[in-house]
């Protein structure tokens, strides 16, 4: 028997439709392509037909009996947003290291001290497999009520190969268990691990001869990140290890120039890496070659306001032609949140995105940075009915109401899986 939804009568239905391939830039990033009294209609899941209510009750007139209907007058409905950043599956909590920074403490320097990415580091690796399932699990429930259909999900937690496959193969199973699609990122290159001090290359070449083999043999992810910052890995050494991914079908990320400028952005461009993440002291050669290349700007401004930084240059990148995402960066450390709603607000108040850029960026852009464009991101035939029904009347009100979750209702791929009317 064939599952079929109707929403109709949206006081706007931003759709995001995108009618050329690739990432938004410029001037294309405010266009939402916004349906006035809007309707979309889903079949077995897929989106089948988009347009205004009139037009789509002329063509299903026949068929409207068979649907589940959602009035959706007088509310906003988009996209389920997507998040391209996450550190979303990892054992324990980092709370205490909280208070800390506000005492003064740096990133770094709890960092260096065996906390921060090594405190977590640690809890992962104690934490058996189920823990972490029902932990990342929680987190994944909370994005899905703030309107997240989609996540990347980066491992880097486990600095050996035996966690590190244990995070991966936590996301695959909730990929097939939760209503959240999960895009796999291999992290190994996340930190240098404590009992590698000293021996940096060594484990610059583990990574390179049994962690990429290993992750590549069991199929467990599609992207390979590498922390490119000074005290972690050197460009020389985050080049190497993009470039053995490469060749096992890993897909270059790369942090970038997230602390201190480091030429991470320049990098990203030069090993064809088809996003950059942070990006908060990036050069303006940097943000040029990127431009040039095409690499996407992951920007994280829950980040920068967790630790007290100034955000990335978002307006920048985005006037220079660089194709920008957003992401909360959902991490134990530096942005414990899923919020992507907070994030777009965020985006708009500290790096002067407008409105409909910070949607464009949680959504299609967002989409392309983990390629999936051809699935998510917008609301097209053809696509998976990943759909938001927001408690608000317009894009506006989405962004101006800040620190609020105006989700109502949320579909994956067909199914309400959200419901708060």
């Amino acid at each position: 028997m064939t599952n079929i939804v109707w929403i109709k009568h949206a006081s706007q239905l931003a759709t995001l439709a995108q009618p050329s391939k690739g990432p938004r830039i410029k001037d294309d990033m405010n266009n939402i392509s916004i349906i006035r009294d809007g309707s979309v209609w889903i079949e077995d899941g897929i989106i089948q037909a988009v347009g205004t209510t009139r037009q789509l009750e002329e063509q299903f007139k026949d068929r409207a009996h068979e649907a589940v209907i959602t009035d959706a007058k007088g509310h906003l409905v988009t996209p389920g947003l997507v998040d391209p950043h996450t550190h979303v599956a990892y054992g324990g909590s980092r709370e205490r290291e909280f208070e800390r920074r506000l005492q003064g403490a740096t990133y770094m320097e709890i960092m260096n001290a065996g906390g921060g990415i090594h405190a977590t580091t640690t809890m992962t690796r104690e934490a058996k497999e189920e823990e972490l399932v029902q932990q990342t699990k929680r987190r994944l429930d909370s994005f899905l009520q703030h309107g997240v259909t989609t996540v990347e999900g980066k491992s880097g937690y486990g600095l050996n190969l035996e966690t590190e496959l244990k995070q991966l193969r936590v996301m695959k199973r909730l990929q097939a268990e939760h209503p959240i699609d999960i895009i796999p990122t291999f992290m190994g290159a996340h930190a240098v691990p404590t009992e590698y001090k000293g021996r940096e290359e060594e484990y610059v070449d583990y990574i390179i001869n049994e962690m990429l083999p290993a992750v590549s043999n069991e199929k467990l992810a599609v992207f390979n990140d590498v922390f490119c910052e000074v005290g972690v890995f050197t460009p020389e050494q985050s080049e190497r290890i993009l470039e053995a991914g490469k060749k096992y079908g890993l897909i270059p990320k790369i942090h970038a120039d997230e602390i201190e400028p480091y030429g991470g952005a320049e990098l990203a461009a030069k090993v064809g890496a088809i996003s950059a993440e942070h990006l908060l002291k990036a050069s303006d050669e940097g943000i040029a070659a990127m431009a040039k290349a095409g690499t996407i700007a992951c920007l994280l401004p829950a980040t920068a306001l967790f630790l007290r930084e100034q955000a990335a240059e978002g307006r920048k990148m985005i006037d220079g032609g660089v194709p920008v995402a957003i992401s909360t960066d959902c991490n134990p450390g530096s942005s414990p949140t899923t919020s992507m709603p907070l994030v777009m607000n965020l985006a708009c108040i500290s790096m002067r995105l407008t409105p409909s850029e910070a949607l464009t960026a949680a959504t299609y852009n967002a989409a392309c940075a983990i390629q999936m464009e051809d699935k998510v991101g917008s609301i097209e035939p053809g696509k998976q009915g990943d759909i938001v029904l927001w408690d608000i009347a317009n894009y506006q009100e989405l962004q101006y109401l800040f620190g609020v979750n105006h989700v109502r209702s949320v579909w994956k791929k067909g199914v309400k899986v959200i419901d708060r009317s």
